[in-house]
């Protein structure tokens, strides 16, 4: 048995996609097919073609839409490393920028001029975005000269435009209905605008927000008392009992460091981003942009996050509920990956 497959680079993660009818349409089948490619349950999945981290290890599956307003629907599945479990609980915006070309490699959408937009609605969400792929010669245009801080080198500016994604997961951008709200003691924006984010100040955990990810994820100390504030904001935010997922994101921030406008630190929740994924650093922008949060900062035009990696910059309007990011993508490998056969203990969230 084997399944067609393409690996792209999408923004600073790397994910496998897939076409919606290569794969079983029945969740628990896909999910433990998933498993299998990917390598998973190991903390090197040694036997797949995950990379040992979070970020290497996502999939996309894409298909045409029924939707009038969209070309194509995708629907992103994080991977979890070192256990049998598939959650699609949030969309990947880093991934997401790989859909557009992924789209046009596959024949799901034909090129449409020097840049082609891909009109792609987020199936875990509902919410719609447009991929702008050069195409100067019918074909997705990879070499350019945008460097994207965390990818080596430069390649082809791909433009990602986010259209009403607030309130994609909790109830609304602000789930709370107030721009700060009370952790056990911590001031904390709860926010979702394409991303459930919690935004603290390093200094109210006692850190400085510049530490390095490896420096924080073996702060037991920290990382227990950041499991506990998210734990406690999840139930705000209207999202239940948040152990078992992905969501919300945690934030540290901190003054800018490096001439940008905030520094931020993500916990994905228990592994620290070593850059900050798109729709996450969408979700912080809006809090940069609004009154009354946490990460205020009166600025007017193009938002730039420091982060581990270097800096994303985002632009957000809120009075048009509109925002977008600049990343790059790139095809890696086409071809047919072979799973394992067998697989027990699977746990699927969809």
């Amino acid at each position: 048995m084997s399944v067609p497959v393409m690996i792209l680079r999408g923004g600073t993660s790397k994910g496998a996609y897939f076409l919606r009818d290569d794969l079983p349409s029945e969740p628990g089948a896909r999910d433990r097919l998933l498993l299998s490619i990917m390598g998973s349950p190991d903390p090197r999945q040694i036997d797949g073609i995950g990379g040992g981290h979070p970020l290497t290890s996502k999939v996309a599956v894409v298909s045409r839409s029924a939707d009038p307003a969209a070309d194509v629907d995708y629907l992103f599945l994080q991977v979890q490393v070192e256990q049998a479990r598939v959650s699609a609980e949030q969309p990947c915006g880093n991934i997401l920028a790989g859909v557009g070309p992924f789209a046009l490699e596959s024949g799901l959408v034909t090129a449409s001029g020097p840049v082609t937009p891909v009109r792609v609605r987020m199936v875990n969400t509902g919410a719609l975005a447009v991929v702008s792929v050069p195409t100067p010669d019918g074909r997705p245009e990879y070499s350019g000269d945008t460097a994207l801080s965390g990818v080596p080198g430069t390649a082809a500016r791909i433009e990602v435009e986010f259209r009403d994604t607030a309130g994609s997961v909790a109830p609304g951008l602000l789930p709370t209905g107030r721009e700060s709200d009370d952790l056990d003691g911590v001031p904390a924006t709860l926010i979702d605008n394409g991303m459930p984010v919690v935004l603290i100040a390093a200094s109210s955990v006692g850190v400085t927000g510049y530490e390095t990810p490896t420096r924080l994820e073996y702060d037991e100390r920290l990382r227990a008392r950041i499991e506990t504030l998210r734990l406690k904001a999840g139930e705000l935010m209207g999202l239940g009992d948040v152990s078992r997922t992905t969501v919300p994101k945690m934030c540290l921030i901190a003054p800018p460091a490096h001439g940008g406008t905030l520094s931020t630190r993500m916990f994905i929740p228990h592994r620290v981003h070593t850059s900050i994924g798109v729709l996450a650093a969408v979700t912080v922008g809006t809090a940069v942009a609004m009154p009354g949060s946490v990460a205020f900062t009166a600025i007017s035009g193009t938002i730039r996050l420091e982060h581990p990696g270097g800096f994303s910059d985002v632009v957000v309007d809120l009075a048009a509920g509109r925002s977008a990011v600049v990343s790059t993508a790139r095809l890696l490998l086409q071809g047919r990956v072979f799973p394992r056969q067998t697989l027990e203990g699977v746990v699927t969230h969809g």
